[in-house]
């Protein structure tokens, strides 16, 4: 079974505590990189990290340049960006839930921190332009609910019938 390219030896680092190691890859983000509520999803993902060794722990630090495409919010054409996301994060042996990501023995897998980082930071709604005017009219017609005239009083409902017949006299 191959490796993920997102799975880097660590064995040099472990060695020399203080030793850099420069890591830069360009690749297509893990599965589930998509907020379903917005569908904006990463197409592509380049790496500029530096994996440091610092006793037991690895610090990963530097940043991840996330392409993506997603909707506009007032057009709904689809629209292409990137965003710039700067992260310092702590690899343990014994992670601490929600605070820093897990460190096996030779090698440290960045997925998990990626998949973080990407989906915290991928725009919730985008826009195309500032003066986007939103959908084209013709392409989307809409249509305007006509409220009854005032004076049509209402069919009531059969099943309260019984009730118009109450009186209440003091």
């Amino acid at each position: 079974m191959a490796k993920s390219a997102l799975v880097v030896d660590i064995t040099p680092l472990k060695r020399q505590p203080g030793k850099q190691s420069r890591f830069e890859l360009s690749v297509p983000p893990p599965d589930g990189v998509v907020l379903g509520t917005a569908e904006v999803r990463a197409t592509q993902l380049h790496l500029d990290l530096q994996l440091e060794g610092a006793g037991e722990e690895i610090i990963a630090q530097g940043l991840i340049t996330v392409d993506w495409i997603g909707p506009c919010r007032r057009c709904l054409e689809d629209r292409d960006g990137s965003s710039n996301i700067r992260l310092r994060e702590v690899f343990q042996t014994r992670p601490i839930e929600g605070e820093t990501y897990l460190l096996a023995e030779n090698e440290v897998d960045l997925e998990p921190m990626i998949r973080e980082a990407v989906l915290l930071n991928l725009p919730i709604a985008p826009l195309c332009s500032e003066d986007c005017a939103g959908p084209d009219p013709s392409r989307f017609p809409t249509t305007v609910a006509v409220e009854p005239e005032p004076d049509v009083e209402s069919p009531g409902d059969p099943r309260w019938a019984a009730l118009s017949e109450i009186t209440f006299d003091n």
